[in-house]
C-alpha cells in the first residue's frame, strides 16, 4: 500500500508507531503536541477550491499569530479563557493552536446552540473575550480575520532551549468543549494535553486492529471536514486522530448535497466522519435514485443487497462480488476513493447501515461522549456486527462496566473535569453515561437512553423540561401547553413539538395589521421563538393538536402517554390557515419555485403548498436547505440567507424575496 509522508519510514505502521513512542517520552504537553503534528512540514494540511496548504505553512501562520495574540490580551494573565466562535476552517486550526500557544485556554463555542446558552457559558468559565469569524458577543469580540501573523522566520521552533522553558509555562492547561445540550446550565469538559495523548494513542490501536481505518488511496489519506470541530466527535475522531499524523483535511464549501458528493470525488476523499442523518439522508437518495430507473432495476438491487450481506462473512467472494455488482451505485454516490466511513452521535438504522456496507463501503458505528471524548468504534470486518450496530469494544485506555443494563466508563482519556453550575468537578473512577448497552462477546451495542432526554438525528441532547419552559418564555406564548416527545422513527426518535392550540384561537379569523389569524399569529410566534432558541434545525416536526394535553385528571404532563395517543393518531391535528389560505400567484416564479422544492424534498409538486413550510411541514433537513438554497442561487443570482433566524421557508418565502418584498 502505497503512503506519502511517513518521515524516514517505509510505511505508515512504523511511522505512527515513531510518532506514538516520542510522544509518550515527551512531556506530553500542548507545546510537543503541537510540534509532533506540524512536523512534516511539506504534507498537505489542507485542501480547498481556491489552494493546497502545507503543515509547514500552516506552522509559520500559527507562530506569527501567537504574539499577535499575546499582544492583544496582554492585560490579562495566562490560562484565561478565550471563546473561539468560528466555523470549520484552516484559520479556525490555526487560531485554536495560537490561543493555546499564547498561553490561553479555548473554550470551543458550538454554533448550534443559542446566544443566551453561549453567553451563559462564557459567563460560567469568566471568559475575557471571544475571537470569532463574524458573530458579535456581549464582551471583547475579535474578528478573526482582523488577527493579523506577526512575521516569523521559517526556521523558527517552539523547540529552541530558552523558547521551550518561556512556552511550557506559558501554553494553556486545558481545551474545553461544550456538551451539545440545550440546558442554560451546559456542561463544559476541559481535556488537558494528558488527555489528547491517550486519545491519540487509542487511535494506534485502532489501526493496529483494523486496517481499512488506515488504508490511503493513491498514496493519500483526506478527512472530510463534515463535522464540525468545536463538537468533540468532530475535534478528536476527526481533526486530532488524523492532524497528529499529517494526514489532510478537505474543505466542504457548502452542505448542500451536490458539493457533498462534488467535494468527495474531486479531491478524492478517503475518509467521512458523520451524524446518523447525513447517513439516512444518502439512504433515501440513493434509494430514490435506484427506484426512478424502473421495478426491474429496483428489484434487481434489492435481489443483489441479499447476496452481498449474506457473502459478508465471507471476505474475498464477498468482496469481488460487491466491487463488481455495485460500481455504478457507488460512483453515483462517493466514488471510489472512499476507504472508510464512520457514523456517531446518536442511533442509526440497521437498514442504512446494511446499505452502505452492502454496495462496497466500510461503514462503521462508534460511540463517545462530551465528558469522555470518543471510546469505542466498531472495528470488526463482520458484516453482522456492522450492520447490526455494534460500537465496538473500549479503546485501550478505557473501560466499560454495565450495570443494572446501563453502561458506565472510565479512564485516562476522559475530561479531566467537568464546569456545572458553577462547579468543578474532578475525573473520577465510573462516569454514567445514561445510555443502556449489552455486551454480546466482547462487542457493545447501545440499546436506547435511561432518562428522558430526547437525541435528534444530529445527535444533539434535547431535554424536554428545559425546552418546553424555554419556549413558553416566548411573548404571547406563556400560557400554551407544550410537550417535547420522541417517536420513533427506524432506529433513531424524531422529536416532536406538541402544542395546544384553544378552540377560541382555532374560531378567530379576523387578521391582524400583519394578514394573519389567531391562529397564524400563533404559529408565526412558535416559529419565531425556536428560532431564537436555535431549534428549529434540531425539532423540525410541530404538531398543533385541538385535544388538551393535559387531561381533566392530570396534573402534569405525562410524555409517555402523549407519545403513545401520537403514534395512534388519537389527537386532532390543526393547521394553520386552514381556513383562509393565501392564494398563491399564478406566475412562472412560483411554478419554477414549487418543483425545486419538490425536488429538494424528493415529492411531486401536488404535494408542495405554497405556504408549506419546508422543516416542520414538510420534514426537510439542513441538508435539504443548502441544496435548495444552492439551486436558487445559481438559477435566480441572488444569495439565500443561511443563518438560522433567517432561514426562507416556503414557496412564498422565496418568491416574495426573489421578486424584491423579502431582499
Amino acid at each position: 500500500m502505497k503512503v506519502n509522508h511517513t518521515g524516514r519510514f517505509n510505511n505508515i505502521d512504523a511511522f505512527v508507531a515513531d510518532k506514538i513512542r516520542r510522544f509518550k517520552d515527551s512531556d506530553k504537553s500542548f507545546t510537543s503536541m503541537f510540534e509532533m503534528m506540524f512536523s512534516e512540514k511539506d504534507a498537505v494540511i489542507y485542501e480547498s477550491e481556491e489552494k493546497n496548504t502545507t503543515y509547514g505553512e500552516a506552522y509559520r501562520i500559527t507562530l506569527g499569530l501567537v504574539p499577535s495574540i499575546e499582544g492583544i490580551l496582554e492585560e490579562y494573565k495566562h490560562d484565561n479563557v478565550v471563546g473561539l466562535y468560528m466555523d470549520n476552517s484552516l484559520l479556525w486550526i490555526e487560531m485554536f493552536w495560537a490561543i493555546l500557544l499564547a498561553g490561553y485556554r479555548p473554550l470551543l463555542l458550538n454554533r448550534r446552540l443559542s446566544m443566551s446558552v453561549l453567553e451563559s457559558a462564557l459567563d460560567e468559565m469568566g471568559a475575557i473575550c471571544v475571537i470569532s469569524d463574524g458573530k458579535q458577543f456581549q464582551r471583547r469580540t475579535y474578528l478573526a480575520a482582523n488577527i493579523s501573523p506577526a512575521g516569523v522566520e521559517s526556521s523558527a521552533s517552539l523547540q529552541d532551549k530558552d523558547r521551550d522553558k518561556e512556552k511550557e509555562k506559558k501554553t494553556g492547561s486545558e481545551i474545553l468543549v461544550m456538551s451539545s445540550g440545550t440546558s442554560d446550565n451546559i456542561k463544559i469538559c476541559g481535556y488537558g494535553a494528558e488527555e489528547f495523548y491517550y486519545q491519540i494513542n487509542d487511535s494506534y490501536q485502532i489501526i493496529k486492529k483494523c486496517s481499512k481505518m488506515k488504508k490511503h488511496y493513491e498514496g493519500e489519506l483526506k478527512q472530510l471536514t463534515f463535522l464540525p470541530f468545536y463538537h468533540v466527535f468532530g475535534l478528536i475522531a476527526v481533526y486530532i486522530w488524523f492532524a497528529f499524523f499529517s494526514r489532510s483535511f478537505v474543505e466542504l464549501p457548502d452542505m448542500s448535497p451536490a458539493t457533498i458528493t462534488g467535494t468527495i470525488k474531486n479531491h478524492k476523499v478517503t475518509h467521512i466522519f458523520a451524524v446518523p442523518m447525513f447517513w439516512e439522508k444518502v439512504y433515501e437518495q440513493a434509494l430514490q435514485v435506484i427506484k426512478a430507473r424502473g421495478e426491474e432495476t429496483y428489484s434487481k438491487f434489492v435481489k443483489g443487497l441479499k447476496i452481498s450481506l449474506k457473502l459478508g462473512n465471507i471476505p474475498l467472494l464477498g468482496r469481488l462480488f460487491r466491487k463488481i455488482a455495485f460500481r455504478e451505485v457507488r460512483e453515483n454516490l462517493f466514488g471510489e476513493s472512499i476507504c472508510f466511513m464512520i457514523s456517531g452521535g446518536s442511533d442509526i438504522s440497521g437498514e442504512v447501515l446494511s446499505f452502505f456496507n452492502g454496495i462496497g463501503y466500510h461503514l462503521a458505528n462508534g460511540y463517545g461522549m462530551t465528558e469522555i471524548g470518543i471510546t469505542s468504534v466498531e472495528l470488526s470486518n463482520n458484516c453482522r456486527k456492522l450492520c447490526a450496530g455494534y460500537v465496538g469494544s473500549p479503546f485501550s485506555s478505557l473501560e466499560y462496566k454495565i450495570e443494572g443494563g446501563e453502561l458506565f466508563v472510565k479512564g485516562q482519556s476522559m475530561a479531566r473535569r467537568i464546569y456545572e453550575n458553577n462547579s468543578v468537578k474532578q475525573r473520577g473512577e465510573w462516569l454514567s453515561t445514561h445510555d443502556l448497552a449489552e455486551c454480546v462477546k466482547g462487542h457493545y451495542k447501545i440499546l436506547g437512553r435511561k432518562d428522558d432526554l430526547v437525541i435528534s438525528a444530529s445527535g444533539e441532547n434535547l431535554n424536554p423540561v428545559i425546552i418546553e419552559k424555554q419556549v413558553k418564555e416566548g411573548e404571547g406564548l406563556e400560557k400554551l401547553q407544550v410537550a417535547l416527545i420522541g417517536v420513533p422513527k427506524g432506529a433513531a426518535k424524531e422529536p416532536v413539538l406538541m402544542i395546544y392550540v384553544e378552540p377560541e384561537v382555532l374560531m378567530a379569523n379576523d387578521q391582524n395589521d400583519s394578514g394573519k389569524t389567531a391562529f397564524e399569529e400563533l404559529d408565526a410566534r412558535v416559529h419565531s421563538r425556536m428560532r431564537e432558541l436555535s431549534l428549529e434545525l434540531l425539532i423540525r416536526k410541530i404538531v398543533y393538536v385541538k385535544n388538551p394535553l393535559i387531561e381533566e385528571n392530570d396534573f402534569k404532563l405525562k410524555r409517555a402517554s402523549i407519545t403513545q395517543k401520537y403514534i395512534n393518531g388519537m389527537y386532532k391535528i390543526a393547521i394553520p390557515g386552514e381556513e383562509e389560505r393565501v392564494q398563491a400567484p399564478e406566475d412562472e416564479l412560483q411554478h419554477e419555485l414549487t418543483a425545486l422544492f419538490a425536488d429538494a424534498l424528493g415529492k411531486s409538486t401536488e404535494e408542495i403548498g405554497y405556504q408549506m413550510d419546508f422543516f416542520t411541514d414538510a420534514e426537510g433537513t439542513s441538508l435539504d436547505y443548502f441544496g435548495l438554497g444552492v439551486e436558487i442561487q445559481e438559477k435566480y443570482e441572488v444569495e439565500i440567507p443561511t443563518e438560522e433566524e433567517r432561514l426562507l421557508r416556503t414557496v412564498r418565502d422565496f418568491h416574495e424575496f426573489i421578486t424584491g418584498s423579502g431582499k
